[in-house]
């Protein structure tokens, strides 16, 4: 999820939790899984989001093992029908991918070692 399109103040995030702050952990976390050997490809959907035609794209063009979805996704009860949009078209357009699901900014890594 971009950030900046958050509401942060919804019930389920970390207190003081920012977009700023989110931008930086996730440079963190992908500098952390690239040091490991993962090769990642981050995509981010704005909240406001209808079209998920760049989501098939990029899952139609590439093999990923995994699609995380993280709880900027998840966690706002508003993202509801989105984040069972995004399930199904990862599910349609990459049915052998694993999806996993970090439950704030600063675990993403151990998501994905769950799962690959």
């Amino acid at each position: 999820m971009n950030p900046h399109t958050i509401d942060f103040s919804q019930p389920g995030f970390l207190p003081g939790l920012t977009a700023e702050k989110v931008e930086a952990q996730m440079d963190v976390e992908q500098k952390r899984l690239l040091e490991l050997g993962y090769n990642t490809q981050l995509g981010l959907i704005n909240s406001t989001t209808k079209d998920l035609e760049e989501l098939k794209s990029t899952l139609t063009s590439n093999r990923f093992d995994a699609v995380m979805i993280g709880a900027g996704i998840r966690v706002p009860p508003i993202n509801f029908v989105l984040f069972e949009e995004i399930i199904n078209t990862i599910h349609q357009h990459a049915p052998l991918t694993k999806i996993t699901f970090n439950t704030n900014p600063m675990d993403t890594l151990e998501a994905i070692k769950r799962w690959i």
